[in-house]
């Protein structure tokens, strides 16, 4: 039978008894909405009322070869139903009749029947060989451009990475019992060992490629796997083996990072002790040289003086421990020594002690433990004696004189870790972005009472407030790291003070941004984002230690203010305080700029979106807070306050400092990146994307410039409309967005996100 057999009357509610009858549900009730319909038609004919009405009987439903039929009909009619009109199905029918007839006038009964029922496209939309047209994200951006954009020279690195993570062994799934977890994890560990991707920071000699950067970007690429899998391939490559490339020698080299890249020998990284935490000038560990035996003695003076929360502790054959080292009875700073802490059978050595930190809040596939060390002997060349050595003859030597900046100098090594831990923090939230995302392009809630479609959550304004500036924070904290690794890997710029302040800054804001937007993820969700197939859980849990991880980002915040102060000239720490405050009362005295009036009021849009004005606002801000605070330690010294008590008193004015700071160097960074970017249309996007992130933190901080009367409070208002603004903007570009992201499909098994 061709469709032409049908009467125009009986062709419009086809598609209605096709979508009615093929789940075989309808009620009574519903049957009898449909026949009121039907019989209040008064375009039918009394045949077509007949046929209609004989196919609306639950006792003698429609053959399988009635509702087959209906189906090729609809099938041979090629219209294309679009999911978001008003009336979807009855537009579609309109749109059948006039594939096959001259008039074809609307009927606002079928319009009833799609309202009665309750009928939705996503109820339907399974049954239609048609293509049904869903208009929830804008094609104009290519998703791969961007991706290429963030990875730059280091996308064949990362697409290669990207296709190993494709092997089973990653497949994400519910993990709960930590033994078998951690198992798991170390065999994902060591299969990336060797697949080569362990050494890739390593020199070419030693296994790797000599590429810290494109191992950073490679580290962010591991969350959207598992955060266990992240975090102890780091705690072994990078902080274990890189304590032993960054503070060993030849030696240490030639013996232990070849078999380290390859996982062969395992390691861990042990610093942090229980009761000093974040202070590590301050360790108690004792690493004591013996001159009859030319051996170092390392021993755990008290109770809380063990190392505490160590990676990789229970998997680990080796320690990288941190100690105060003491030569012929003068302690010469924190140093690292290398300890044997198992046996070939993987038991205890002597004098060693580990227990297992438990259960966590999350990362429970990463092995922490608390270990002490009671009178263990190691060689004397266990020292990692790059930057202080003890000689044959037993005297303690180093290069760098001054014991501030050796003990600086030697943790600024360890700064590419504190990068990795906040890029390890943005690939939890680029994921759960993508994931809130995909659910919000998919999940209908609440329309206007007229459309029979429910609204795209996505399509809420305030759903798009509370996503889309932060999938913009995420490309403008994604440049700046990338920048940031690439100047702590200069070779040429072997003083990383400058680098290691920025960075502690920026590791702060990025992670605690990383933090709370998972946290907004996992709401805009709602039940969904609360169950632990749809991964947000686990990110949560995973990523929320990286705010004290490698570093208490309150401590951190402090270090970059400081360093701001002393214009990264002083030694940031107690003893050099009083040259702080000389620096500053040269430097700064009385020349902070005069407010331009013209900036106050001014709401004009051109205004808003110049990069010239966000660079200004982040400017002042960062200039007046030091401004005010060296002026109120001056005023406090100057009444006898000591030095190290007068910054205690502005502790929480330097934490204002650190963040200012940090958000106009992420910003700046990224405004000079987006200058490079040749196709215009992807550089117009990026610069709308910085747009909304400088709008938005100058709007979390309108409080302040409201009081320093930088801005009135009209504009002010214009910063919060045109935040709002440019999210509604990015709307039909927010699923390409995520996408451009890069997370590989095969990582995005959240099912919400499918």
């Amino acid at each position: 039978m061709e469709t032409t057999t049908y009467t125009a009357g009986i062709l419009q509610y086809i598609p209605f008894f096709y979508v009615i009858w093929s789940d075989d549900l309808l009620s009574y009730s519903e049957i009898s909405v449909v026949k009121n319909a039907i019989k209040n038609d008064d375009t039918l004919t009394k045949e077509d009322l007949s046929y209609l009405l004989k196919n609306l009987d639950k006792k003698k439903p429609p053959s399988y070869q009635e509702i087959k039929h209906w189906k090729q009909v609809i099938s041979h009619s090629k219209i294309k139903l679009v999911e978001s009109d008003v009336y979807p199905l009855a537009t579609f029918s309109q749109n059948m009749i006039c594939h096959h007839f001259e008039a074809c006038p609307f009927n606002n009964h079928l319009k009833d029947i799609e309202i009665n029922l309750g009928i939705q496209p996503n109820h339907y939309n399974h049954l239609f060989e048609v293509q049904i047209i869903k208009v929830t994200s804008s094609s104009f951006y290519n998703p791969l451009e961007i991706d290429n954009i963030l990875k730059g020279e280091h996308a064949p690195v990362v697409d290669a990475f990207r296709d190993v993570l494709k092997d089973p062994i990653f497949k994400w799934s519910i993990r709960r019992e930590k033994s078998a977890f951690r198992a798991h994890v170390l065999k994902q560990v060591t299969f990336l060992a060797k697949e080569g991707y362990g050494a890739m920071a390593y020199p070419e000699a030693y296994g790797g490629t000599d590429n810290m950067p494109a191992y950073a970007a490679v580290f962010e690429n591991m969350m959207y796997v598992d955060g266990s899998m992240a975090i102890k391939f780091g705690v072994q490559f990078g902080l274990f083996g890189g304590s032993i490339q960054k503070l060993g020698t030849k030696l240490h080299h030639d013996t232990y990072l070849s078999e380290t890249g390859k996982a062969t020998i395992l390691g861990c990284f042990a610093m942090t002790e229980t009761g000093h935490g974040s202070n590590v000038r301050g360790i108690k560990t004792t690493a004591t040289f013996d001159k009859e035996t030319d051996s170092i003695v390392i021993h755990t003076p008290g109770e809380n003086d063990n190392k505490e929360y160590i990676g990789n502790a229970l998997d680990s054959t080796m320690a990288s421990v941190f100690a105060q080292l003491i030569v012929e009875g003068k302690n010469h700073g924190v140093h690292a020594i290398l300890v044997n802490i198992r046996d070939a059978e993987h038991k205890l050595m002597p004098g060693v002690t580990i227990e297992d930190n438990g259960y966590k809040l999350g990362l429970n596939g990463v092995d922490n433990g608390k270990i002490w060390f009671h009178q263990v002997r190691v060689p004397r060349e266990n020292l990692l004696n790059k930057y202080g050595d003890i000689t044959p003859k037993g005297r303690y030597h180093s290069d760098i004189e001054n014991p501030s900046k050796r003990f600086f100098t030697m943790l600024g090594t360890l700064v590419g870790g504190r990068i990795c831990v906040a890029r390890a923090g943005l690939g939890g939230a680029k994921k759960a972005l993508a994931i809130a995302v995909k659910h919000a392009l998919k999940r209908r809630q609440f329309n206007d009472s007229i459309k029979v479609q429910e609204d795209l959550l996505m399509d809420y304004p305030s759903h798009q407030l509370r996503l889309t500036p932060a999938i913009a924070s995420c490309y403008v904290y994604d440049i700046t790291l990338t920048h940031m690794m690439k100047l702590y890997s200069d070779t040429t710029v072997p003083d990383k003070r400058k680098v290691e302040t920025q960075v502690a800054g920026l590791k702060s804001i990025i992670t605690w941004f990383a933090n709370d937007t998972i946290q907004e993820c996992r709401e805009a969700c709602g039940g969904k984002g609360y169950l632990m197939e749809n991964q947000i859980a686990d990110l949560k849990g995973d990523v929320d230690i990286f705010t004290t991880f490698e570093g208490d980002n309150h401590v951190l915040l402090q270090l970059a203010a400081k360093g701001v102060l002393s214009d990264f000239k002083s030694e940031l720490n107690s003893d050099g305080f009083t040259a702080v405050l000389k620096l500053l009362g040269a430097r700064i005295s009385d020349t902070l700029t005069t407010i331009n009036p013209a900036y106050t009021n001014n709401v004009d849009t051109v205004h808003l979106y110049s990069s010239k004005f966000h660079k200004d606002a982040f400017d002042y801000r960062t200039r007046r807070l030091t401004y005010t605070i060296a002026m109120r330690i001056r005023d406090y010294i100057k009444k006898g306050i000591p030095s190290y008590q007068a910054f205690l008193k502005v502790q929480t004015h330097l934490l204002e400092l650190g963040k200012a700071y940090s958000v106009e160097l992420a910003y700046n960074t990224y405004i000079d990146f987006t200058a490079t970017i040749e196709e215009e249309k992807n550089r117009l996007l990026f610069e709308k994307l910085g747009i909304l992130y400088a709008l938005n933190e100058l709007k979390k901080d309108a409080s302040w410039y409201l009081e320093q009367g930088y801005i009135s409070g009209t504009k002010s208002k214009a910063l919060r409309k045109r935040v709002e603004r440019l999210s509604t903007e990015l709307r039909p570009h927010i699923g390409t967005l995520v996408d451009g992201f890069g997370i590989p499909e095969h990582c995005m098994q959240a099912p919400i996100a499918k």
